[in-house]
């Protein structure tokens, strides 16, 4: 599932006409962890809302089991599209979340609790809903 949180180009203010990295590396990654059965996987594209990536990819995981083996299946899936993560948090194994950085796409990885509790797809699409919002509003 493909959550759109904003309609704007990307940062440059160019209208993108090669092929978009970062979105091939996600519907990559989707496919990915869905073939490991992740739970509720949510792309959201912060193009022009952040500097620091392209996309985040969210995905739930039902146990510490389930999230190492989606960490183990992003990180694999990166690696044949020749792209090495730059940083991994919270590969522990008692970890409630797991943070991949892979620059054009963040993948977090969450157990339920977490993922309820930093409610990431709410929080990034604050402006978007707002922009709607004040358009209804506006008759």
């Amino acid at each position: 599932m493909y959550v759109s949180t904003s309609k704007k180009p990307a940062a440059t203010g160019k209208v993108e006409t090669a092929a978009d990295p970062g979105g091939a590396l996600c519907d990559a990654l989707v496919a990915a962890l869905e073939e490991v059965k992740a739970v509720d996987v949510a792309v959201i594209d912060v193009r022009g809302k952040t500097p620091l990536t392209d996309y985040l990819l969210v995905a739930g995981g039902n146990s510490d089991r389930h999230l190492a083996t989606l960490r183990e299946a992003a990180i694999e899936c990166a690696r044949t599209h020749g792209v090495r993560p730059l940083g991994v948090e919270g590969d522990r194994a008692d970890s409630e979340s797991v943070l991949i950085d892979l620059a054009d796409c963040v993948v977090h990885l969450m157990r339920p609790a977490a993922r309820a509790f930093y409610d990431l797809e709410r929080l990034w699409s604050v402006g978007s809903a707002a922009s709607a919002l004040d358009g209804e509003t506006a008759d």
